[in-house]
């Protein structure tokens, strides 16, 4: 301990009111067991430089990630309890939010219905949770010509949508219909954006451990929806990656709802549609 800095010593640290200590080697294990034991017992917590980098940050960036370290989080390892938990939160508020928002969902299947011929709703198949497809159901916002090949990500200011589904869009009101996947089960209200398997695919190829985010079921809303706006680029789905490894790892039912409230806020203010 003699050859260390003094300013590295607990007493110094304290002094100095400084209440935590990151450690960001790249090699924590050729640090002096007893100054981190000082620190410890000195009342200074000791923090790796990724779990800190994740709190202030709100993200697990994709280079940093480590399977090893991350299957072992509270979120990962969650219990029945909070599993039972948020399935019955998500009928309860789902068949509610159904309810309430009757008048407003037949309003716009009637709109729907008279601007342009084809049906109301729109349905495409996304993956769930451990890949598993389904049929998201959504209102349709573009004409029925608007995918003949090829899938495609909307783009901004896309010409295939209508002038209602412009509306509905940066509303969100296009994704009502969805609280019937989340109370059948093949969503929740929160978890990472339902994906095509055709851009799962394709993004597996690009972003390693993509897949790992259907680890659960995806969601109506998400951490990554309310802290990044719509992405179309390899690279946007890189960074809503981020987000959802932190969702996953650090999920509850308090972040559930801070999710939730904060959806408002993105849906009054009409952030990241397309």
């Amino acid at each position: 301990m003699s050859a260390l800095a003094p300013e590295l010593s607990a007493a110094y640290l304290k002094a100095e009111g400084i209440g935590e200590a990151v450690i960001a080697a790249d090699e924590p294990r050729g640090l002096p067991m007893g100054l981190l034991f000082q620190w410890k017992v000195s009342g200074i917590a000791v923090t790796d430089y990724q779990t800190f980098w994740e709190r202030e940050a709100g993200f697990i960036a994709v280079s940093d990630f480590d399977p090893a370290w991350f299957v072992y989080a509270d979120g990962c390892r969650r219990g029945w309890t909070g599993r039972v938990i948020k399935r019955v939160l998500d009928i309860v508020l789902g068949v509610a939010l159904l309810v309430a928002t009757a008048p407003l969902f037949c309003l716009c299947a009637l709109l729907i219905y008279l601007e342009t011929p084809g049906g109301v709703f729109y349905r495409q198949e996304r993956s769930g949770r451990y890949g598993i497809p389904f049929d998201l159901i959504k209102f349709r916002s573009m004409r029925n010509d608007a995918e003949p090949g090829t899938p495609q990500w909307a783009s901004q200011n896309d010409p295939r949508v209508t002038r209602i589904g412009k509306y509905i869009r940066s509303t969100r009101i296009d994704e009502l219909p969805q609280l019937i996947n989340v109370i059948r089960g093949d969503m929740s209200l929160v978890g990472p954006r339902p994906e095509r398997p055709f851009f799962v695919d394709q993004l597996s190829q690009n972003i390693s451990h993509y897949a790992d985010r259907h680890y659960v079921r995806p969601g109506l809303t998400g951490w990554a929806q309310i802290n990044y706006p719509y992405g179309a680029t390899v690279e946007d789905a890189r960074q809503k990656l981020s987000y959802d490894f932190y969702y996953i790892k650090n999920q509850s039912i308090l972040l559930d709802l801070f999710i939730l409230l904060s959806t408002v806020r993105v849906v009054l203010f009409r952030e990241g549609a397309r």
